[in-house]
Order: structure tokens, then sequence, then C-alpha cells
């Protein structure tokens, strides 16, 4: 007769356990991971005392890493079977997915720098909003589909933040923005003839990168269009200017860090990323000739049109 041993609920329990010290080097990981997040909303939003050696915040650092080290400890077993199961996730999505370690890496950075540099919104009031002027002509004008067009973006993704690794999420706004950049760094401002209102299409913008705020921002619109982009034209008092769209405000911490950390930190240190909230609460980055980086500051505020091109 043949005894086929199964492994008793003790003998599964001890080998899922994980020994000691390494439980709880694993459950202090943790314990920082989630601290740091929780002490810059703690940072920025209690009173400064203004302490000697800021004594004040190195108190709540130390508080919060007891007390969540006592609750994690505290819930052992069931915290490492999470780590456990997520790894696992984690595992599986580096094989088959796209959600995978470099992704969550990425995006817990991109939390951690919006908390410290926090994007300046802008709410755009719609029932405000009056028709857009030239409309018909801007939008014959903004010409997405021309070869000369669609050539120069690809000239100008080619030439600007081709080596940016990861992120394939926002590989087209990465392209649009090197567009952006190949533009505003050339872009050579010129009046329409007098008494004029001239709009230039885009392909002949293009020729010298000349031209006054709406052939600049037709050209713009044409070319984030071009490969994929979703551009709008919003219409001021005496001025119009492109903006970008980024997605929800959760995408907007992943660009605000390529921004500020990869794509235009030199042009953006120290200063804010300037965006629309649409009333669907998308966010739009401002892509204005007088910009220096997306999202750069607003050159006049109130808002009196706007010109979505899906």
């Amino acid at each position: 007769m043949i005894t086929i041993n199964t492994p008793s609920y003790k003998d599964l329990k001890d080998k899922l356990t994980v020994k000691k010290p390494w439980d709880m080097i694993i459950i202090f990981i943790i314990n920082v991971l989630i601290t740091i997040p929780l002490f810059l909303i703690l940072h920025q939003n209690l009173i400064n005392l203004n302490w000697v050696w800021h004594l004040d915040r190195i108190i709540i650092i130390i508080t919060l890493l007891a007390s969540i080290q006592f609750l994690l400890a505290a819930m052992r077993r069931i915290t490492l079977i999470l780590v456990f199961c997520y790894l696992l996730i984690l595992v599986f999505g580096s094989l088959f997915g796209t959600y995978n370690f470099a992704y969550v890496f990425q995006s817990y950075q991109s939390m951690l720098y919006s908390m410290t540099d926090n994007p300046y919104p802008q709410d755009i009031i719609i029932d405000k909003l009056l028709p857009f002027p030239n409309k018909n002509k801007v939008l014959n004008a903004i010409e997405f589909d021309n070869p000369r067009v669609r050539n120069f973006t690809i000239m100008a993704a080619n030439k600007n933040f081709k080596d940016i690794k990861g992120y394939e999420q926002y590989r087209t706004i990465i392209q649009c923005f090197a567009v952006f950049k190949e533009i505003n760094s050339n872009w050579n401002y010129i009046h329409d003839p007098k008494g004029q209102d001239y709009i230039a299409k885009a392909s002949e913008s293009l020729r010298y990168l000349s031209g006054d705020c709406d052939d600049h921002s037709i050209l713009m619109a044409a070319c984030v269009r071009s490969i994929g982009g979703t551009p709008r034209l919003i219409h001021t008092d005496g001025h119009i200017y492109p903006e970008i769209l980024i997605g929800k405000k959760s995408d907007l911490e992943i660009i605000n860090y390529l921004i500020k950390k990869s794509l235009f930190a030199t042009e953006s240190k120290g200063k804010p990323i300037n965006y629309h909230i649409d009333e669907r609460g998308q966010v739009w980055l401002n892509l204005d000739y007088t910009a220096k980086f997306p999202g750069g500051p607003f050159m006049s505020e109130e808002i009196l049109g706007a010109l979505t091109l899906n």
C-alpha cells in the first residue's frame, strides 16, 4: 500500500514564513515607502513652527515611522502575504504586460515630485466662452495631413528627446514636446500686414518658422495633430496660443516629473507648470511661443474662446 504524505497546515505555514530578521527588514522598507508621501502631505499642510534644526519636522517623521512600523508589524503575516502577491503581479506584468517594476518606480517618483513641486491649475469657465474668431480659416490652415508638416514633425521628434527611455504610454506627448522645442527655439515673431489679420497656413509658416501668435498656434496645432496628439487653440484678448491635451491629473504627475527632471530641467527650474482643466477634468498644457517649456506662464489669462482639434 502506497502512502501519500500530505503536507499539514503547520508545514505549509512554516514554508511560507519569512525568517527573522528578514521579515522586519521587508516591513521597514514598506514603512519607508509609505512614510515619505505621508510626511510630504503633513509637511505641506501643517504650520511650520520654525524650531531649531527643524525639530518639529523630525518629530513628525519619527512618529510616522514608529506608528506605521507598529501597525505593519502587528499585521506582519497579512502584510508579507500581500507583498508576496504584489511581487507576483509585477513579475507577471514584466513578462506578459506593461504593469512592471519600472512602471511602478516611475509612478512613485512622479507622485513624490508632484507632492513637492505642485503644478499651477486654472479652470476654464465654458459657459463664458465666445465663438472662436476666423474659425473656418484657422481650421483650413491647420494642415496636419500636409507631407511637409508631417516630415518636419518627424525630424523634430528624431532630433529632440529620442533617447528618453520608458514612459511608452506618454511617447506621443514626449514627441509633441520635441516639436515644441524645435519650433519655439527657432520662432521669429513677425507682425501681420498693417490693418489686416493675416492667417498663414501651417506649411507657409513652416518655411521660415516665422509669423505672429496665430501663425505659431496653427503650426504647432498642425504638427501636434500630425503625430496623434490632441491640440487646441485658446483665444484671449488680442492673443491666440496652443495647448496640448495631457490627460487626467494622474497623467499630469508623470508629465510634470518629465518636464522638470528630464526634458526641460534648465528652462523650468524653480517655475510652476501652468495648465487648464476643462469641464471633463482633462488637463491641457500651455505651448505658447512665449513659453520656454511646456506649461510655461500664460501671456494672457482671460480666456474668451477655445477651439479643440480631435
